[in-house]
């Protein structure tokens, strides 16, 4: 593959993942204005107990195959057939196990209404289930262009469902109907795209060629899903559904923001990084730093100019949420290093090293764990965010460090990667609230804000010239990159 020609398909591929990102979560933060101003804090609070259980049913399902096919150098039909019926056998075995356990997850959190709820929720990931093969060949094959059709189509009738019921008073029911037609929607779209169709007879045997590779991801997607569940649940033992709640709407609104960065990069990532692998090792750092220079641009500004006008929550649901803002805040800080995390795990993906990704997560999920304990009994649920996210942000090192074992990428270059676009935001997010901290009215505020913060990152990078800003800039207006 020839260096423009890499280039070409990996800035489509970026720019079709930004699209998708950006409709799914500008869709999802419209839908969710709507439903937070109808639901109470307890309502999703409900919900969220359960999302870590539909999580890692999901990451069963999968089982990790969709990195284990990218990763193939040629896939055939018996490949994408096999993983369909493990998928979808893996999936109806884990409703039916969790079907029955409903009991003891309301016994565990003490709400009883849990034991319908969660029958409903958890049928989600059985139609997931049926999906994983369409999945993985949109993902191997960077159909980023009809995922960002598919899903904004899928997040808008769901949204309709979901606000529909919630008018009509099925409280806590409306989101988890949201959610199953939002998978229905989704499966159906991958079959209009990918025309595939499942055969018979069943051979399982390239599940066993790739479950070497497959297993340690499917243990990392846990371990993920893990961490990004673990404060709702444990807060779901430890509090009330009112503040498991408030952490709810202040995580959904932090993973809108993050993940408009970290999904475009994992579109394209894995694939692009996979692509090089016969390449000379100073051209597939080249890429690396590349991918990461753009990673950093993008996330830091965002993030930490979300967490500057975090108030939007209370202007846009209403004051029974003005306890998510603090949260809010603190949870933007860890947002803005994810993509990069999620950067540095699409490259140990890409050369074969799920084993390190694996055993990095499971250390990270361990020390989260550590902390969360060491402060649930003091100093309330503001200090135990604020621990998490300080680790969040520590562990970017670790990933550095297996980083520079793995590739020999170092610790300075990447630090003049990320550090000019990190100080860039902070400068400018700090210059826009000193200019409007006497401003009292909320909206007149937030909007200035985001101009100022806008307007100064962009001249900063302008006069910086910062070259991943031109690129962007050349490649949205058509114009050849020199």
């Amino acid at each position: 593959m020839s260096n423009q020609t890499l280039k070409e398909k990996t800035a489509k591929g970026l720019m079709w993942g930004a699209v998708n990102n950006f409709s799914t979560q500008l869709l999802m933060a419209l839908i969710g204005i709507v439903l937070g101003r109808i639901l109470s804090p307890g309502e999703y609070g409900l919900v969220g107990m359960l999302a870590i259980f539909s999580a890692i049913a999901g990451s069963l399902q999968e089982s990790g195959f969709t990195a284990a096919i990218t990763n193939l150098r040629e896939v055939t039909h018996r490949d994408y057939n096999a993983v369909f019926w493990f998928s979808t056998l893996v999936s109806v075995s884990l409703y039916l196990i969790l079907y029955l356990s409903a009991p003891l997850i309301a016994d565990f959190f003490g709400q009883p209404e849990l034991i319908a709820l969660s029958r409903l929720t958890f049928a989600s990931f059985v139609v997931a289930g049926i999906g994983t093969a369409h999945s993985a060949y949109m993902f191997r094959n960077m159909m980023n262009r009809e995922k960002a059709i598919l899903n904004t189509m899928a997040i808008l009738l769901s949204g309709i469902v979901g606000i529909t019921l919630a008018l009509c008073g099925f409280s806590y029911w409306s989101l988890a109907w949201q959610q199953f037609a939002y998978i229905c929607m989704i499966d159906l779209g991958r079959l209009y795209y990918v025309r595939w169709l499942p055969s018979l007879p069943v051979d399982l045997s390239p599940i066993r060629q790739m479950f070497g590779f497959s297993s340690k991801i499917l243990i990392t997607n846990i371990i993920n899903q893990i961490n990004n569940n673990i404060l709702s649940f444990l807060f779901g033992r430890l509090f009330s559904p009112t503040t498991v709640g408030n952490y709810t709407q202040a995580a959904k609104w932090d993973s809108i923001g993050y993940y408009f960065i970290s999904g475009s990069i994992q579109q394209v990532a894995q694939p692009v990084l996979s692509s090089i692998q016969n390449e000379e090792p100073g051209k597939r750092q080249q890429v690396f730093r590349k991918l990461l220079r753009f990673t950093a641009f993008a996330a830091m500004p965002s993030m930490f100019g979300l967490s500057l006008i975090a108030e939007f929550v209370v202007l846009l649901l209403g004051p029974q949420w003005t306890d998510s803002v603090p949260l809010l805040r603190i949870l933007c800080i860890s947002g803005a290093f994810i993509p990069i995390h999620t950067l540095y795990q699409n490259l140990f993906i890409s050369h074969g090293r799920s084993d390190t990704y694996m055993w990095c997560t499971a250390a990270q999920i361990a020390a989260q764990l550590a902390v969360i304990v060491a402060f649930s009994t003091r100093g309330g649920l503001g200090l135990m965010v604020t621990a998490y996210t300080v680790l969040m942000v520590s562990w970017t090192a670790v990933w550095q460090l297996l980083a520079h074992r793995l590739t020999g990428l170092r610790l300075r270059d990447v630090l003049k990667d990320i550090l000019p676009f990190m100080l860039a935001a902070i400068g400018c997010t700090a210059a826009a609230y000193v200019g409007t901290a006497d401003i009292s009215q909320p909206a007149l505020s937030i909007a200035l804000r985001i101009l100022i913060t806008a307007v100064l990152y962009i001249l900063v990078m302008k006069i910086s010239g910062a070259k991943i800003f031109d690129e962007c800039i050349q490649f949205l207006f058509h114009r050849k990159t020199t």
